[in-house]
């Protein structure tokens, strides 16, 4: 596409739509680096509200500094076209993970929202609410770091209304229950959609779905949000427990702030609270208050008669010393089976043949990664973590790195031809563009230098990029007259001009002594071709010129 915008940031690829904005992928040409760059979308230029509202938020997320929030580098507008500069991050969105791989491991999880709530944290004591948190709005980069996007853009569609399909459809199931209702946004409404994020992790789904977003909407505001240990009892109860809290339908009853949900969140694998009694908010509690209840199953048995306690009394304490006094005896004649095995060494195998060495030791595979390497063929597996040869119980689980295929790397194509380069580049996904610069020491073709992709760099082959080459081409321009200037002054200027220059001297054979006598010394009398002719640098091309 090769646009520039705002003379500085060229336009290389769109990134994705969205209700307000569409987003792509650019290189800062002042800096050489590539950014993300954000337009607001024209039918909205003319929306003065919308305009106020994303000049605003884009100056209020710009003051945001936390590794976890995407950066915003530049706010600015070129022919009213609005745009915002932000970090370009390399990786996936929170959501399309999710869709690949499905429900995360706990500790993963625990991971991924401790930097999300985080960043939320620093946003709410600058007092910027989001407005719309979703896996969407989540950045991952290929090292795990999670970059929260999109701070308060959602603002300028507050007057959208649910009945409206794409753009709502994507955010309503997180929405909190009090801004389905009309209500305005407020810090517990982000901590609501953080606890529907956290669900999502959790079980690769969301709580809520339906046919229209007014169905989803309605049930965020009537329906509890299920349990995520109906489908998975090895979630502890204090993750359960989080999400209950920030999900709760009176905002009362949620953590008042983004950080006591994160002091809960790093201490819910602690062993002393993985098994936390479940967190309930019963409906007649007006006060906001919360309380523990057990879950105890079963129906309260009938008082008995003291006689009757008596009597099982005496029977549970003959029945006691049985049982002690056969463990005595007993307990040496066997010995405790052991339930530890060695995680094996599966790197260099395929996910199938992993699954298959790991299934018969009885550990399952809890995630798969997937990454690019220097030298590892797609498919393979590149680590397993915990480590080979680490002990653990059958029944564990373990993660697997996947190589996603190799890496391509940039080479340094300087004083090459361009026609051989682009023969070499074909079967990539690289757009190659060619500005020619005339070159008076080069051979026409040879490439000078290299932009936006450098020497080295490594590239996704499934991806989409650009390089732009500058190449040597010959010189061209219209011969200026030069006759009367000196000689090696229009020798000179000639062959800065790029053109190959010879200097002859003329005979003087046949002149009588008078004429040699007012000849003008060193001073160009004749130039071939003559001034006015078109010159083209050529192997054989030259500028001749004449003096006495």
């Amino acid at each position: 596409m090769a646009e520039l915008l705002g003379n500085r940031y060229l336009l290389v690829q769109p990134l994705g739509e969205g209700g307000m904005a569409n987003v792509f992928l650019a290189v800062d040409s002042l800096l050489n680096r590539e950014v993300a760059v954000k337009i607001l979308r024209g039918d909205l230029s003319g929306d003065a509200i919308a305009l106020l509202r994303f000049q605003r938020e884009a100056n209020a997320a710009s003051a945001l500094s936390h590794p976890n929030i995407v950066e915003i580098y530049d706010v600015g507008e070129d022919n009213g076209r609005h745009f915002i500069v932000m970090e370009y991050v390399r990786g996936r969105t929170l959501k399309q993970l999710i869709q690949q791989r499905g429900a995360m491991d706990k500790n993963e999880a625990v991971s991924v929202m401790r930097q999300l709530i985080s960043a939320v944290q620093v946003a709410h004591k600058n007092n910027i609410i989001h407005r719309d948190i979703k896996p969407q709005n989540v950045l991952i980069k290929d090292d795990g770091t999670a970059k929260i996007t999109d701070f308060g853009i959602a603002t300028a569609q507050d007057a959208v209304q649910l009945t409206q399909t794409d753009t709502v459809m994507g955010s309503v199931h997180y929405l909190a229950p009090e801004l389905a209702r009309g209500e305005s946004a407020s810090f517990q409404s982000d901590i609501y959609s953080m606890g529907i994020v956290f669900y999502e992790l959790l079980t690769g789904t969301v709580p809520h779905t339906g046919d229209a977003p007014v169905q989803i909407a309605l049930k965020h505001m009537r329906e509890d949000i299920p349990s995520v240990r109906e489908n998975n009892a090895t979630i502890p109860q204090s993750l359960d427990n989080i999400i209950i809290k920030s999900t709760a339908k009176n905002k009362a009853n949620r953590y008042k702030t983004a950080g006591e949900m994160l002091d809960d969140l790093n201490q819910s694998l602690d062993e002393k609270h993985v098994n936390d009694a479940k967190l309930v908010f019963p409906e007649d509690k007006q006060n906001g208050d919360t309380i523990l209840i057990p879950e105890v199953s079963g129906m309260r048995e009938k008082k008995r008669p003291n006689f009757a306690y008596a009597v099982i009394g005496i029977g549970l304490t003959i029945l006691s010393g049985i049982v002690i006094t056969m463990i005595i005896v007993l307990g040496g004649m066997f010995e405790p089976v052991s339930k530890a095995v060695k995680i094996p060494d599966v790197v260099g195998m395929t996910l199938e043949e992993a699954r298959s060495e790991l299934n018969a030791l009885v550990i399952s595979v809890s995630s798969v990664k997937y990454q690019l390497t220097d030298d590892i063929p797609e498919g393979e597996v590149i680590q397993i973590s915990p480590k080979a040869g680490v002990e653990v119980e059958k029944g564990s689980s373990v993660v697997l790195t996947i190589s996603e295929g190799i890496y391509v790397v940039v080479g340094d194509y300087a004083n090459r031809n361009i026609e051989e380069v682009r023969e070499e580049l074909k079967t990539l996904k690289i757009t190659i563009r060619v500005e020619n610069t005339p070159n008076s020491t080069l051979e026409a073709g040879t490439i000078i230098s290299q932009e936006l992709l450098v020497p080295g760099q490594k590239l996704d082959p499934q991806r989409q990029y650009e390089i732009k080459f500058y190449v040597a081409s010959d010189v061209e321009f219209i011969i200026p007259q030069v006759v009367g200037m000196g000689v090696e002054t229009a020798k000179a200027m000639l062959e800065s001009d790029g053109a190959t220059v010879v200097a002859t001297q003329k005979s003087t054979e046949g002149m009588s002594e008078e004429e040699i006598a007012a000849l003008v010394r060193n001073v160009v009398v004749e130039v071939t071709p003559s001034a006015g002719s078109y010159y083209i640098q050529g192997e054989n091309n030259v500028i001749t010129l004449y003096y006495y």
